[in-house]
Formats: C-alpha cells, sequence, structure tokens
C-alpha cells in the first residue's frame, strides 16, 4: 500500500513538472539622461500644489474638489476594492476552520453492506440498529491548502501590486483632476480679460459712431460710413456675447468637477498677466519615473503581472490539501457529550493535479502571460508619453514666452494706430476704411495678448502635470 501511495505521488508530480518559460521581456528603450538641454536635478514636481498655484481662490476650488468630486471618491473605492481583494488573497494562506451542527437521519438499503450489517448489529445492549438511523453531529472542521509551490503567495504578492497601483491611479485621479481645474480657472480668468476687452470696445465705438453721427450732419460723412460703424460695433457685441457664454460653460464645467450644481465662481482675473519664471525647473527624466503616479502604477502592474503568471504556472504542479475535523457524535442528543465515547475526529490529507485535458489552466497560463506582456508595453508607453508630454511643454512654454512678448508689443502699437487714424480721420487725412481696420486690427491684437498669457498659464499647468506634481 506504502508503494501504491507512492507511485501515484510519483504520477502527479512528474504530471506538472513540464518545464515553462516564466520569464518574458520585450525589446526595451533607453531612457535619456535629460529633457533636451536641461539636466539640473531641482524640479517643480516637488512642490506642493498649493504653494505651485498661490492663489487662494483657486486652492479653495481644489479642496472642495477633492472632497466631493465623484471621480476621486470612485478612484478611493477602487483602492478599498483592491484592499478587499489583497486580504482574501492573504486569508487563502491560513487554514478555514468554521462550526458544524448537523441532525441528520439516515436510512440503508437492507441489500446493501452498511443495511445488512445494521440488522444484526446492537446499538446498545438489547437494542438493534433501526432502520432509520438518527445522526447527531457537534463540531469544528478545518480546511488547509499547503502552499508548496508559492502559488498562493504569488496570488496574494500580485493582490499587493494591483493595490499599489489603485492607490497610484487614484494619486494620478487627484492630480488630473486639479490640472483640469487649474486650467478651467485660468481659461475663465482670460475669458473675463476678453470680456472687458469687448465691452470698452464697445463704449469705445459707440462714442466713434456718435461723432460720425455729427460728421453726417453737418454735411462731412455719409449714410454708408454710418452704416460701416455701426456693423463694426454690432460684430464687438456678437463677439462680447459669445465669450459671455463661454464664461457661463466654463463656470459650469468648473463646478461639475467640484461636485456641486452651477453658481458662481470667485476669481481674481488679474492674475492672467502675473510673471512667470523665466526658467522651468524640470529636473532629470529618472525623476519624473518616481513622481507621475501614472508611470508608477503601471510599474506596478508589471509587478503583479509577474506575480500572476507564477501562480498560473504553480497551476499545473500537484497541491496538497488537509482537511481536519473534531468534535462530537451520536445517535441520540442524550449521549451526544459524552467523552470519549462520542468523541469524532478525522484527519485527512490528498494530493492532486492535473492529468487530463489542461486545457483550462494551459488557456489562463497563456492569459496570465499575454497580460504580463501587456502590462510592459503599457508600462513603455507610459514613460514615453510622460517624456514626450514634458518636452513638448518646456519647448511650448519657450515659445509661448516669446510670442506673448512680441503680442504685447503689437498691441500696444495697434492701439496707437487706432488713436492716429482718428485724428487722421477727423483732418480728412484718413478714410473711414482705414480707421475700421486699425481699429479691428487693435481689437484682434487685444484678444491675441490675452490669449497668450493664457497659453503661458496653461503650459505652466502642464508641465507641472507632465513632471508628476499635483498629488503631493
Amino acid at each position: 500500500m506504502k508503494k501504491l501511495f507512492n507511485l501515484i505521488g510519483l504520477v502527479l508530480l512528474l504530471a506538472g513538472c513540464k518545464t515553462r518559460n516564466i520569464h518574458f521581456t520585450i525589446p526595451e528603450r533607453t531612457l535619456p539622461a535629460s529633457f533636451q538641454r536641461y539636466a539640473d536635478t531641482t524640479t517643480i514636481a516637488d512642490i506642493r500644489w498649493r504653494d505651485y498655484f498661490g492663489d487662494a481662490q483657486l486652492v479653495a476650488l481644489i479642496d472642495t474638489a477633492l472632497a466631493y468630486n465623484p471621480d476621486l471618491k470612485i478612484a478611493m473605492e477602487r483602492i478599498e476594492l483592491a484592499n478587499a481583494g489583497l486580504l482574501n488573497a492573504r486569508a487563502a494562506l491560513r487554514p478555514t476552520v468554521s462550526g458544524n451542527v448537523t441532525p441528520a437521519i439516515r436510512r440503508y438499503g437492507l441489500y446493501t453492506m452498511d443495511g445488512a450489517g445494521n440488522i444484526s448489529t446492537e446499538m446498545t445492549p438489547g437494542k438493534m440498529v433501526p432502520t432509520d438511523l438518527p445522526d447527531f453531529y457537534v463540531g469544528l472542521q478545518s480546511s488547509w491548502e499547503i502552499d508548496m509551490w508559492k502559488k498562493l503567495a504569488n496570488r496574494k504578492n500580485a493582490a499587493y501590486q494591483g493595490f499599489l497601483a489603485s492607490v497610484e491611479g487614484a494619486r494620478f485621479v487627484t492630480t488630473s483632476l486639479i490640472t483640469e481645474i487649474a486650467l478651467a480657472y485660468y481659461e475663465l480668468i482670460a475669458l473675463d480679460n476678453e470680456r472687458e476687452i469687448l465691452t470698452e470696445t464697445v463704449r469705445n465705438q459707440e462714442q466713434v459712431l456718435d461723432v460720425i453721427r455729427y460728421q453726417k450732419e453737418a454735411g462731412r460723412a455719409n449714410e454708408l460710413v454710418v452704416q460701416q460703424f455701426k456693423a463694426q460695433q454690432l460684430n464687438t457685441q456678437t463677439q462680447e456675447r459669445e465669450v459671455m457664454q463661454r464664461i457661463s460653460e466654463t463656470e459650469n464645467r468648473i463646478n461639475f468637477l467640484l461636485g456641486r450644481y452651477p453658481q458662481p465662481i470667485e476669481r481674481n482675473s488679474a492674475l492672467l498677466f502675473r510673471d512667470l519664471p523665466l526658467e522651468i525647473a524640470s529636473g532629470v527624466p529618472s525623476q519624473m519615473l518616481l513622481n507621475r503616479p501614472d508611470i508608477r502604477a503601471a510599474n506596478y502592474q508589471v509587478q503583479a503581472s509577474r506575480f500572476d503568471v507564477k501562480a498560473a504556472n504553480a497551476e499545473f504542479l500537484p497541491s496538497l490539501t488537509l482537511t481536519a475535523g473534531l468534535g462530537y457524535q451520536a445517535f441520540n442528543p442524550k449521549f451526544l457529550l459524552n467523552t470519549p465515547a462520542s468523541l469524532a475526529y478525522s484527519l485527512v490529507g490528498g494530493f492532486t493535479a492535473p492529468l487530463i485535458n489542461k486545457r483550462a489552466i494551459e488557456a489562463r497560463f497563456s492569459m496570465a502571460k499575454s497580460a504580463q506582456i501587456i502590462a510592459m508595453y503599457e508600462y513603455q508607453k507610459a514613460i514615453l508619453n510622460g517624456y514626450t508630454e514634458v518636452v513638448n511643454e518646456l519647448t511650448r512654454i519657450n515659445a509661448l514666452r516669446e510670442i506673448s512678448d512680441l503680442k504685447t508689443l503689437q498691441s500696444q502699437v495697434l492701439e496707437e494706430s487706432v488713436e492716429t487714424s482718428n485724428q487722421l480721420y477727423t483732418s480728412a487725412k484718413a478714410t473711414y476704411l482705414e480707421v475700421l481696420i486699425a481699429q479691428q486690427n487693435a481689437i484682434q491684437a487685444k484678444l491675441e495678448m490675452v490669449d497668450s498669457h493664457r497659453k503661458q498659464l496653461m503650459a505652466s499647468i502642464n508641465i507641472y502635470r507632465a513632471l508628476g506634481g499635483g498629488w503631493k
């Protein structure tokens, strides 16, 4: 019998001992040592977001969003979900113990071994075993899978890496949320400045139109000139209404991010023209890997997939499960607690291993393998995307700074040209068309100047997020 058990164990072991490759690789790309010419290790990602933005009204909006934004609430629940999965994986490593109270009644067929034996057997002196046999059991039962091949431990490790990835995922939602609110906030104050420019322009155009009407009455202008200036004023008023609608929509978008219904947004419109640092401290790419939550989450997913592959491979190997029971059992409740007469126990150990039709296990192994390769590519993609975003924003910031300076100078020149054209028109040295062109160019230059400042602020926010700032 002992030789038989040894033979069975050897067969089960050999059944799962096929060698499989569980170490997969993909072509790697070397991460550059710096962001183009930027090699300083100081990075703005280390600055807390409250200090980076510095605007009390914007900080208050972000605080509200962190408390009520539904996407962030969902991300926090995903952490709880991953933590529950981790606790479940840890529990699988320990034996289970359950209480068992089982009242039962049995009847064996008379033409069976048990039935024939019971007919001639006394239960107690002078009393035969009845055909309908009561059975009462009270005790404990336990089951424990011995983790010989680290299958359960690898599942636990995979769950732990998944939990860490969920934490980084919540941080990524946080930094994305903060960035989106800041972008919308500066979009809003840029629109405020556009509205102020258009409102002031409408007033100025009304004054010019009054002058043109007086000139018409004096015979120095005709109705065509009045109509052209009036049409320009109407066009400016139309632009003003469009900006006001965009302001309303932007306020509503911010309120949505804050998890509340539409209401006015407090802001400081003068912040649009604040001075930005001449040089953005970007640090080096290796710091980006440590600071960006999406890259860190992708790395944890790679680690989790490796443990999943090891656990899937262990399913091909024999598993050993111990089951045990300890309690009291009797045919009559009054005898149930008699010790040791009614004491019952069991201890069973069993090896199981797949022998035939292992396609389901092979499929799970293939799925784990593909999931690991996908995770590695996702990690490389996250790194490449992060590096590209940083380089793009650094380049954009430098270009926008120069563009903003030029747009400011252009606006000043065209503003002077409006005054000059008005004076020349009054002295009949310029046509009304030249005045209209000068005014239209001045309006457009002012709006473009506002837009260039808006883009600078947004680039400063995007580079902060791209480098991994916004969640600390």
